[in-house]
């Protein structure tokens, strides 16, 4: 649908001309060649592909073969886009204020409605099986001892019941238990702080409302796009954080900002509630890969949440927190929203333009690279020598990006391990799969698991950037017999050059939910499928339950 081009949203929407868009039916493969997600989710890398970012070499007799260039995946390509509107040039937080407040699902192009359905399922089904999780459970206990209000589900469990600040948290918690859910460019879990929030909302109030689905998938829209241009205003954001956990920084004013559609605040509301949950931001990266770091997200979604109806009571913030230099730009060396708004407001939601990463394994996303480099790897350890055994290895090399929270030896728990290159390419070298019964911890404390680990050694060549957009991680096994092995990865299948099929993101999500009753999963895929159309979203949320 095409907005005037002016530099005052405002002033805008009232000219807006609305067309019909055309639905697409949830389930159609976007990648042109066929990828089939074994039941592990975690087997050999996808060979089908016409493109393959996973180079082997095998070093002997001195021969040996160089990747090409790194290319595109056709499914990654966008159609034309649609114009849209652009931000006022002068603030940004009244600027986001009514895109917040004004946004309507006509709003949204083709390109955003699909990808946002594969985003929703994918949260609903990393948040079902993370429910699931020791720290999942573990806090549920201590969050219901003093509930009085039980209207909103905890995804995953056997109808428990909480308030909705209890469920947003614990079901943001959940989505990130296990590292499973989707990332962004620049670096942030996008989803899992709004999902839980807008969900727990519905949940509390759909029926005094009369939310529909296309409200829910709005709400999530504009929680997604505001994250998107507040990380847009900070060139240090695309790479790989090292301060702030992005979730805990964006994350929170994208729960804010889509509850604040949802409760239709209105710009001036928004602006406070805006601010309101600025004052909740933050959380140290130190604690990645630790039992808190799941917290960041949970927190998110509650806080962001209880801002917009802080707000809504009469609550108020600063009015320009995105403006003023000791407002929300304190989480920040470069937060710049002027040279945003005079130079890279876009003309389409951001997610048109950018699509995410949807995982095939539960961990860090930088995970990715290294698994697909060793289990193409293995492929041809297995044809160079027959009945290949890791015994055979002499010692192994990592070639990664420089991030101390991302280099860990020897992992000491299931959490550091999501955050290793070391462990996740030796459990990948020993198994020939990744799946989340690796990270366990019979699994991870396996002495030929052990054994490999302390034949690791890990480089970090300064041309190798922490980014997600331009990283590579390559994989050197030598042998007792000399020969040396090489694999490069240059794009992960599940990244956003190469996104997975529909039917790997479906696969997926009924392996995360085999819990929930017989045939829900594919209920819960029909609703989402068609989640632009108005239909009573409690119809989903009531399939959540285990």
């Amino acid at each position: 649908m095409s907005f005037s081009q002016s530099k005052c949203l405002s002033q805008n929407l009232h000219r807006l001309a609305v067309r019909n868009v055309t639905r697409r039916k949830f389930v159609k493969d976007i990648i042109s060649s066929t990828h089939v997600m074994k039941q592990n989710m975690a087997t050999k890398p996808v060979q089908e592909s016409p493109i393959s970012d996973c180079v082997n070499v095998r070093v002997a007799a001195h021969r040996s073969k160089t990747s090409g260039p790194r290319q595109v995946h056709s499914a990654a390509v966008d159609v034309a886009p649609r114009p849209c509107f652009n931000l006022s040039t002068s603030n940004l937080t009244s600027s986001l204020a009514d895109l917040i407040s004004n946004t309507s699902l006509s709003h949204l192009s083709d390109v955003i409605i699909h990808r946002s359905k594969r985003m929703i399922l994918d949260t609903i089904g990393v948040g079902i099986i993370g429910a699931q999780t020791e720290i999942s459970k573990s806090l549920r206990k201590f969050y219901l001892l003093n509930e009085n209000s039980p209207k909103s589900l905890v995804w995953g469990t056997k109808e428990i019941m909480c308030s909705l600040g209890t469920a947003a948290i614990l079901n943001g918690i959940s989505v990130h238990s296990m590292d499973f859910d989707d990332t962004w460019h620049p670096a942030t879990h996008p989803s899992g702080p709004v999902l839980p929030a807008i969900m727990s909302l519905i949940g509390q109030l759909g029926q005094r409302r009369a939310f529909t689905t296309q409200d829910l998938l709005s709400a999530f829209n504009v929680g997604i796009q505001v994250q998107g241009i507040l990380l847009r205003c900070s060139k240090n954001s695309k790479n790989i954080p090292c301060r702030f956990h992005p979730p805990a920084v964006v994350g929170i004013i994208g729960s804010a900002a889509a509850a604040s559609h949802l409760l239709r605040l209105g710009p001036h509301k928004t602006r406070h509630a805006l601010a309101i949950a600025a004052s909740y931001a933050g959380a140290p990266m130190a604690n990645a890969g630790t039992l808190t770091k799941p917290f960041h997200c949970g927190k998110s979604a509650r806080f962001g949440l209880e801002a917009a109806l802080l707000a809504d009571i009469g609550i108020e913030g600063n009015e320009n927190i995105f403006d003023v230099e000791s407002g929300f730009g304190a989480f920040f060396t470069d937060f710049d929203p002027e040279n945003y708004l005079q130079n890279g407001n876009e003309d389409e939601f951001v997610l048109h333009h950018q699509n995410v990463a949807i995982k095939r394994f539960p961990a860090h996303l930088g995970m990715h690279w290294a698994i697909d480099a060793t289990l193409s790897l293995r492929q041809e350890l297995e044809m160079l020598i027959q009945n290949f055994s890791v015994s055979d290895i002499q010692s192994i090399e990592i070639v990664a990006p420089r991030s101390k929270y991302i280099n860990r030896a020897v992992p000491r728990n299931e959490h550091e391990a999501r955050h290793s290159f070391q462990f996740n390419t030796c459990s990948a070298l020993l198994d020939g799969s990744v799946s989340p019964a690796t990270y366990s911890g019979y699994m991870s404390s396996r002495p030929d698991l052990h054994r490999l680990l302390h034949k690791v050694k890990m480089y970090t060549p300064d041309d190798n950037v922490p980014s997600f957009e331009d990283m590579y991680v390559e994989i050197s096994v030598r042998l007792r017999n000399g020969d040396v092995v090489r694999s490069r990865c240059d794009t992960p299948y599940g990244h956003w050059r190469r996104p997975l099929s529909d039917q790997d993101v479906e696969q997926k999500f009924r392996l995360n939910t085999r819990l929930l009753p017989a045939g829900n999963d594919t209920k819960i895929i029909e609703i989402v499928s068609t989640l632009d159309k108005p239909k009573d979203p409690l119809e989903l949320l009531n399939l959540l339950a285990a």
